[in-house]
């Protein structure tokens, strides 16, 4: 699927010329760098913009639009920006407060002022007396009437056509200007291939524009077009570019979740008894709810692929007593378990429940976190490295260099989304370290169970975690205050 750049930087403004079509046969997508003149430079300035590609200009849309496309009379000026033909009547440097090009203009209807705080003495030279401009800014009052400070101008020579599409003002970088990002975008248009993408029947199903109509409108708004449809993102144009990024996030998270599901992980098909004398020992039943999660996350542990499940529920829910659970299922496999949380609190918290329930089985726990003596971390990391720990608790410390796994097989990720992809994958590529990793079929990955207490709409979680697998704790223990949860 097509997909617009993420990334969108400040926009500048700069003198538009007048689009001209280009006739030109599409072509394979083309390297920003092998766009005819494009030099190294322009294409760094580009790659700011996460334009990679010639196709990615397609995509690198509008933020807003300009209209061009009629004159206004001076006198008729209101607050919006507006387009004048004028002629200039008088020109002077003034140097008080600072210096200044101030240019005086007319039309039929009035008078009014263009003030230029940088500029250079070609400019003065051009804008002289009965010279005819074009020129688009904001009219603002000043202290001799209106005046446009900096608005962009060109000189009419003849009869000059005005434009019959609104301009479209894009995002850039300092360096690049509207000029010339919408000469290439021009360029791409013509270039690239932009036949439809999506099924017939799709398309007519949801009503959508096809994909040639849909980047022409966002770029060349005909006038009288709704701007503010365009700018609030409304337009049918952008919901089809919402209909395909959304398609186009959803196929990504599908294809790694396949990917996923061809990988290699231990099996954890050994039922041992420490997770009966712990349920044994609890003051409290699981409820309907932890018991439902737990049968779901003890069927993905069972499996020979990697388990990657969001375990959601409120605070008190219960969510650690099953990842205490999911450890006890990895130690009786002989795999150690890593439970990773975002602060240290919030991490001896779990150390200290884990110790709890599981210290007296004779489970050996590890407490890793930054704010260790070096005596104290060399201990635990050598329990870590030894397998002497079949429970590494702590935070990023766990992740870091110079701590290894004798063999890595569940990951306890809490308050994930604390944490970036890349943290999260550092700490699986920790299963790869050990002795003990290779599995039947190849390298084995450690099962990965992740804890939110952010309540998360089951639409969005669907969409955001489709590659993952989701299990609710939607029901608190006897007893607990029902938690309160408002958006602010």
């Amino acid at each position: 699927m097509r997909r617009s750049p993420a990334t969108r930087k400040k926009q500048g403004e700069q003198q538009r010329p007048a689009a001209k079509k280009r006739a030109a046969k599409p072509g394979p997508v083309a390297a920003i760098g092998e766009i005819p003149g494009v030099t190294p430079v322009l294409a760094g300035k580009l790659a700011q913009l996460g334009l990679l590609r010639s196709l990615d200009l397609v995509l690198h849309l509008p933020l807003r639009y300009e209209d061009e496309t009629r004159i206004t009379p001076i006198a008729a000026a209101g607050g919006a920006p507006v387009q004048f033909e004028v002629e200039v009547v008088s020109t002077e440097i003034l140097y008080r407060p600072r210096r200044q090009l101030l240019v005086r203009v007319a039309d039929s209807s009035g008078e009014a002022a263009l003030r230029f705080f940088h500029f250079y003495p070609s400019q003065q030279r051009l804008l002289v007396p009965g010279t005819r401009l074009r020129v688009f800014g904001d009219l603002r009052p000043g202290f001799f009437g209106g005046e446009m400070i900096h608005p962009r101008y060109q000189v009419l020579r003849g009869e000059m056509q005005l434009p019959q599409a609104l301009t479209p003002v894009y995002p850039v970088v300092s360096g690049l200007t509207q000029a010339t990002l919408r000469r290439l975008i021009e360029q791409a248009l013509a270039r690239e291939n932009l036949d439809e993408a999506l099924p017939a029947g799709l398309i007519d199903r949801y009503h959508l524009l096809s994909f040639r109509q849909t980047v022409t409108d966002l770029h060349h708004p005909r006038p009288g077009e709704d701007t503010g449809a365009f700018e609030e993102r409304s337009h049918p144009a952008w919901r089809r570019i919402k209909f395909d990024e959304l398609l186009a996030q959803q196929l990504s998270m599908r294809k790694h979740y396949r990917e996923r599901k061809a990988r290699r992980a231990t099996a954890m098909t050994v039922i041992g008894r420490l997770i009966a004398a712990v349920l044994d020992k609890l003051p409290y039943r699981l409820t309907h709810a932890q018991q439902r999660v737990w049968a779901e996350i003890e069927a993905d542990l069972a499996r020979s692929h990697p388990m990657h499940r969001l375990l959601q529920g409120d605070v008190g829910s219960g969510k650690t007593v099953v990842a205490a659970l999911a450890a006890l299922r990895a130690a009786e496999n002989g795999k150690q378990t890593a439970v990773m949380a975002p602060t240290e609190i919030l991490a001896e918290q779990h150390y200290r429940k884990f110790s709890e329930w599981l210290a007296p089985l004779g489970i050996g726990i590890a407490w890793l976190t930054g704010s260790q003596s070096a005596k104290e971390r060399t201990a635990a990391a050598q329990a870590v490295a030894s397998g002497d720990a079949s429970i590494a608790v702590g935070t990023q410390a766990l992740f870091q260099q110079g701590i290894s796994f004798h063999d890595l097989g569940l990951a306890v990720v809490d308050e994930q989304h604390r944490f970036g992809v890349a943290q999260r994958l550092a700490l699986r590529e920790k299963s790869r370290g050990g002795a003990s990793t290779q599995v039947p079929g190849g390298d084995s990955e450690p099962h990965l169970l992740m804890m939110s207490a952010t309540p998360i709409p089951r639409s969005l979680s669907m969409s955001y975690y489709a590659d993952l697998d989701v299990s609710v704790i939607d029901e608190l223990p006897p007893g607990r205050t029902p938690v309160l949860t408002k958006l602010i």
